[in-house]
């Protein structure tokens, strides 16, 4: 994650579907909730968002279905026009562009991934994944390399000439994933990609998901149901119910210090001690004894070495860098709750 600027600036965003949706949302008012907006006959898909994302960061949205995450990352690609605030991608707002500039700003900047995967049945992996890159206007033999390039980035080569039909649903999703990926797009949105896979196949393509953005540090916008997957890939997470965000903040601090009822509950069956790294107990300037431990271990990893080690306080290392120490007893305490 970033410092700098934020690669997409969401502020307070709204999106209404219903007859003169800008007319109206002048006469809502702050302590409206989503269902008296209902009962004017009007749904508020996306309610009052404000929202940064990082360059280099996966945000993670989730929510039950309904919730308004889909509708959120529809208008962060103005795939949806927002009905009043601001959406601006490095700096642009996306509302002010015309449509030529809008399909300019998807086809060099933004990739899209979504659940069905939409391939095209009558071409091979090569040219379903060169597409997009046909629809650029690319001559033949450069889309055809650039392809080559992303086959091999996600493992498929060998397959260049399958049709989809001759592919496993993992397979299928590597597809699209790759043609999103040969246009080097710098924003990647993800609209709940492995839900159609089987628990198996879907652990693996978290695993080359990560492999994938460790090599490449893409600014990702990535949409899930499931809070294992979100905490397995999110640098931070946004919880969404009823078009609002109630929360968006790291993955320890959505567990441990949940801002409203509803992400307590949402939260409340979460495993902690797979959630809660040495790095989030460490106390900086505090100093412990003997080898450090890893600041990205989180406390189930580290059970046996907090069941058995003796030490009081245990310092934390990141990058090799020391940042402090933690409490034994604040890590059994974790991986007793867990119990």
């Amino acid at each position: 994650m970033s410092s700098q600027a934020p690669v997409i600036s969401c502020k307070n965003a709204w999106k209404l579907f219903g007859a003169d949706p800008e007319a109206h949302l002048k006469t809502i008012k702050p302590e409206m909730s989503f269902e008296d907006i209902r009962a004017q006959g009007y749904i508020a898909g996306v309610r009052d968002v404000s929202i940064d994302v990082l360059k280099g960061e996966m945000l993670v949205i989730m929510g039950l279905s309904g919730s308004g995450k889909s509708t959120l990352v529809r208008c962060f690609s103005r795939l949806h026009d927002i009905t009043g605030g601001t959406i601006e991608v490095d700096g642009q707002d996306i509302m002010s562009l015309s449509e030529k500039e809008l399909i300019d700003l998807r086809r060099n900047k933004m990739g899209m991934v979504f659940q069905s995967f939409g391939l095209l049945p009558h071409r091979t992996v090569l040219d379903n994944i060169a597409f997009p890159l046909e629809m650029r206007g690319q001559d033949r033999h450069t889309r055809r390399e650039r392809a080559l390039e992303v086959i091999k980035l996600v493992g498929l080569e060998g397959r260049e000439d399958y049709f989809p039909r001759e592919l496993s649903g993992g397979q299928q999703q590597r597809v699209g994933i790759a043609r999103s990926l040969a246009i080097e797009p710098d924003i990647w949105f993800l609209d709940e990609p492995f839900s159609a896979l089987d628990p198996l196949i879907r652990r693996e393509m978290q695993d080359e998901f990560l492999r994938l953005q460790q090599m490449l540090n893409k600014t990702i916008v990535f949409i899930t149901h499931d809070f294992d997957e979100a905490l397995r890939l999110a640098d931070r997470i946004a919880i969404m119910k009823d078009g609002a965000v109630e929360q968006c903040d790291t993955p320890d601090q959505i567990v441990l210090k949940p801002a409203t009822e509803y992400v307590r509950k949402f939260t409340e069956d979460i495993d902690k001690a797979r959630v809660i790294t040495a790095g989030v107990l460490a106390i900086s300037g505090k100093k412990g004894t003997g080898e450090p431990v890893d600041a990205k271990s989180n406390v189930k990893q580290l059970a046996n070495l907090l069941v058995h080690d003796k030490r009081k306080t245990i310092p934390v290392a990141l990058d090799g860098e020391i940042i402090g120490a933690m409490e034994r007893a604040d890590g059994l305490t974790v991986l007793l709750e867990a119990d």
